[in-house]
Formats: structure tokens, C-alpha cells, sequence
């Protein structure tokens, strides 16, 4: 079995300091929350951009700021948002290309999200994917419901994506797939062969599928993003307790973890200048 991609989602669009008062908003909290879960054994932290008044942004020069700060503390793959927040457009998701990270997410579809809807249409995605495919920036197809995996593989057709892709199951988002084993059996069997995955499970359902990933042969993704209760009626510390979790499991279940550099080989992203 390959080794274990651990991501962690450090703060995401939608928490807030009065939900989490450790959550990393500003670049410089971002780049030690980068470090710590890196030191923990992430070899990928998924990050959205804030102002530091905490509002959330998709401005590049923020995004630029946070990838140079992360940068400097450690060699972890930085994976920015094109999801942005649910009140955002398009173009404004879409600004964050321009500085052609590493790797960035492409959600292939729409989905409720709440209370809000979470709107793909269908030429915003094809635009996005072709950025990425002429900027060189591996995607992350983030999948919410299983027809957004038709609808990565649409792009294929389309010449816009390339396999072998990578994907990640965020599961347990009302609206969305729910969180339970059953459910990733059917993602899972619904990939080509040879394609990555990763699951991220929202909420209580984090723990439960994170070790369903260690043992299914697929990736974890944890943080403060997708759950703030370490246990029930307990916050977690940090995003790196959650990841220290994973790597604990990952070492009992026999899954060694990967190094940023043994991920970016993984996952086909050219090894960082």
C-alpha cells in the first residue's frame, strides 16, 4: 500500500474566531498552522484567504503573501481554494490562478451547502480547469456528491483534465454525500483505475472516515476547516492535533506517512525550485 497523504484544512471560508478562537486567519497565523501540521506529518495544507479582520477573500496578493509565508517555514504543498466562499463569483474564485500554485481544488458540480448553494455552472468549471491545465497547477477534483465525478470525467473527454486524477471526497456536508463508509465504497468504486483519492469527513464524521482512508488504501484530510471537536464537547487544540490523530492511526493500521516531496511524486506535481 502507498504511502499516506495527510491534508490539513486549516480555516476554510465559513469558521469563525467566535466558533474556534485559534483559528489561523492572517498569513503569518496561517504559515505556523502550515508548520505545525507539517511537523505533525501533513504533506499538503489546503488553505482559504482571509482578511485579517477574519472576512473571507479570494484576493491574490493575499493568497501570494500566504503562500510566500508558508514557503519560508517549511517545504509542505500549499493547495489553495477556487471554492472560495458561497457568496462569491466566479472571477473571484478564480483570481487565486493567476499566481499558478501548486496545486489548487476544482468542484466538477453544483450542490447545496446548508443553508446556501454552492453554484458550478458548468463553463465557470471548464474556464478553471483550463487555467490549471495551462498554468500547470495540479487539481484537486473536489467531489460532494457522486455526479461530480461524471462531471471530472467530462472534462477528460473534453481535453481539459488528464488522467490519472486526484480527487477528494468531502463527505457529510448537508446538502451534499453523506459522511458514512457506505457512501465512500461507492466514490471509491466510481473512479478510474488508477486515479488518487483523499476523504474529507465535516464534522463527527471526520474521524470515523479518516481511518476508513488509512485502511482503504486511499488519503486523509482533517482540520479545522471541516471540524472544530477534537472529541464531543472538547475544541481541538489546533489543526496539527488533528493531524497527529492520523498519523497516530496511520502507524498502528501499518501506512507510512509521505513526505511533501514523496507527495508531489505521488500526485505528479514537479518537485519545488
Amino acid at each position: 500500500m502507498e504511502k499516506l497523504i495527510i491534508t490539513a484544512a486549516l480555516d476554510g471560508a465559513e469558521v469563525t474566531r467566535a466558533q474556534h478562537p485559534a483559528l489561523p486567519v492572517t498569513p503569518e497565523e496561517l504559515a505556523v498552522a502550515a508548520q505545525e501540521a507539517a511537523e505533525a506529518g501533513a504533506s499538503i495544507v489546503h488553505v482559504h484567504a482571509r482578511y485579517a479582520d477574519g472576512t473571507p477573500t479570494q484576493d491574490a496578493a493575499v493568497y501570494e503573501e500566504i503562500i510566500a509565508r508558508i514557503a519560508e517555514r517549511s517545504d509542505v504543498i500549499v493547495q489553495v481554494s477556487t471554492g472560495g466562499a458561497v457568496t462569491m463569483t466566479a472571477d473571484e474564485r478564480g483570481q487565486v490562478l493567476s499566481l499558478r500554485p501548486e496545486m489548487a481544488t476544482l468542484t466538477t458540480g453544483t450542490v447545496n451547502f446548508g443553508r446556501d448553494v454552492f453554484l458550478n455552472r458548468p463553463d465557470d468549471i471548464e474556464r478553471f480547469a483550463e487555467k490549471m491545465r495551462d498554468g500547470g497547477i495540479k487539481p484537486e477534483i473536489e467531489v460532494f456528491d457522486v455526479g461530480m465525478i461524471a462531471g471530472a470525467l467530462r472534462l477528460v473527454k473534453a481535453g481539459l483534465l488528464t488522467l490519472p486524477l486526484h480527487f477528494d471526497f468531502v463527505m457529510g456536508v448537508p446538502g451534499g454525500i453523506p459522511g458514512e463508509i457506505e457512501h465512500l465504497m461507492h466514490l471509491i468504486r466510481s473512479i478510474p483505475q488508477g486515479c488518487t483519492w483523499t476523504v474529507a469527513g465535516i464534522g463527527r464524521a471526520q474521524l470515523p472516515l479518516a481511518t476508513a482512508g488509512i485502511l482503504l488504501g486511499g488519503h486523509v484530510r482533517v482540520g479545522l476547516e471541516d471540524n472544530l471537536y477534537y472529541s464531543k464537547g472538547r475544541l481541538a487544540k489546533s489543526n496539527a492535533e488533528f493531524v497527529e490523530r492520523v498519523a497516530r492511526l496511520a502507524a498502528e493500521l501499518g501506512r507510512e506517512l509521505a513526505t511533501p516531496a514523496e507527495a508531489r511524486a505521488m500526485l505528479g506535481i514537479s518537485p519545488r525550485q
